[in-house]
């Protein structure tokens, strides 16, 4: 009888909720609330919001209450790119590219054609890259004061699967991943696609991981890695300083464990502190690309490990059959040799610069969270405000955002638009952001 009078509040509930009768953003009655309008007990109360949950027709958020969801906007939004919507301006991916790139490409391949041993190009190259083109690779990643033999790097395509390896290589389904409460999306789906106990972490003062509380977790749990993005976090944009980079350092040594170090948008914060695998290049394992930096499309990525760590990397790359592309790779080393890699990563920063002022002249009197040169904001929306009507509200007038639910790991989601402005020209960019602005007021 119990069950049939559970099944039927939920029931009542999802015909109110699809008929328009409970409108996103409504409130529901607290559980108690619920529980004494219907004569039920807590927990079957608490067992109906659950499923409603479960369902997506319904958001709990610590010290709010539970509201309803805005089902048009898509749960995933924030991980799927989007097909081509008309006149729709995308701010949920970043895809920075330059003016005169597309020349850049034709003298890259022209000189590739001239020089001896094309054919070699034809064939795949062995997991982790040819020798000579990790050497090349390592030599790149001294920009970064990461300094250690081409042996100690591999190739991949792309940073998305240099992480993809190394959960893949290192990890174990039902090791506990300590974790930013908002961080990258596609680390945070990787980790739940393989069965990873995902241990969230509050920031400490806007500048990184509160540290003290990986100190704590790590007395209760055994906790087998971390992932972190020291160097202009995302979405956040913070850079984690060199004390706690230290201090992260003891920390993995004292309780063994692994570090995931993200550098995808390291190139932006110059200057910045040193990477953590400078302070724990036993325990770090370093992954990055030319994505961001050079071009999307190019997808090159390569990591930096521990030499023990290397065959079960390189296992993983074989198991995965992502082998990176013998032509992308030869072109990516032939612009890192001759200082166009360089030289893109300085116009971005640049680039980057003008588009943050821009945004922040455009958005002014709003809260925004994000680095002086990073290619995305975080903007934080007033407590009157539910972003995922905002959101919808903003694809209906031709512009896609990403909601903070993507990036959550926690159960309680802010109420946030992290916005990517690195992939439209400053005329779409401005365009945009006027919208994103008229849909806060």
């Amino acid at each position: 009888m119990r069950e049939l009078r559970y099944k039927s509040i939920v029931d009542e509930l999802v015909c109110s909720i699809r008929a328009g009768a409970l409108p996103p953003g409504t409130q529901l009655p607290t559980v108690r609330s619920l529980m004494r309008q219907h004569g039920i007990a807590l927990a079957t109360a608490s067992r109906v919001y659950a499923e409603l949950a479960a369902t997506g027709l319904v958001v709990g958020e610590v010290g709010r209450g539970t509201f309803v969801r805005d089902t048009s906007l898509p749960r995933g939004l924030g991980l799927e790119q989007h097909p081509a919507q008309g006149a729709a301006i995308d701010l949920t991916f970043n895809y920075p590219s330059l003016p005169g790139q597309d020349e850049l490409l034709r003298a890259g391949l022209r000189n590739l054609s001239a020089a001896g041993d094309i054919d070699a190009l034809l064939h795949s190259a062995p997991q982790g890259g040819r020798a000579h083109e990790r050497q090349i690779v390592a030599r790149h990643l001294r920009n970064r004061d990461i300094r250690v033999p081409g042996e100690q790097v591999l190739i991949v395509n792309g940073a998305q699967q240099g992480l993809a390896v190394t959960v893949m290589g290192l990890l174990q389904p039902g090791d506990i991943l300590a974790i930013d409460s908002l961080t990258y999306p596609g680390m945070k789906a990787l980790a739940e696609q393989h069965n990873l106990d995902l241990a969230p972490l509050p920031s400490h003062a806007g500048c990184g991981p509160d540290l003290d509380h990986l100190a704590a977790l790590c007395r209760r749990r055994p906790v087998r890695a971390l992932y972190t993005m020291p160097t202009l976090h995302n979405p956040l944009g913070w850079v984690m300083g060199e004390s706690d980079r230290l201090r992260l350092a003891e920390l993995a040594e004292r309780h063994d464990f692994l570090v995931i170090e993200d550098g995808a948008y390291a190139f932006l914060a110059e200057p910045a502190p040193k990477p953590v695998f400078t302070h724990a290049p036993e325990r770090t394992v370093y992954v990055s690309g030319l994505s961001k930096s050079v071009a999307s499309g190019l997808r090159l990525g390569f990591v930096a490990a521990p030499r023990r760590l290397v065959p079960a990397l390189e296992r993983a790359i074989r198991v995965s059959t992502w082998n990176t592309p013998s032509l992308t790779v030869a072109l990516a080393c032939q612009w890192i040799v001759d200082g166009t890699v360089d030289a893109l990563e300085d116009r971005k920063r640049e680039d980057a610069r003008r588009r943050q002022l821009l945004a922040r002249r455009i958005l002014r009197g709003t809260t925004i969270v994000a680095h002086r040169s990073s290619y995305y904001l975080w903007l934080e929306l007033p407590d009157e405000l539910r972003a995922d009507r905002v959101a919808v509200d903003l694809e209906c007038e031709g512009v896609l955002v990403t909601t903070a639910e993507p990036f959550s790991t926690t159960p309680s989601t802010p109420h946030a638009l992290r916005l990517a402005i690195g992939s439209l020209s400053l005329d779409e960019l401005s365009d945009a952001l006027h919208k994103v602005r008229r849909a806060l007021i």
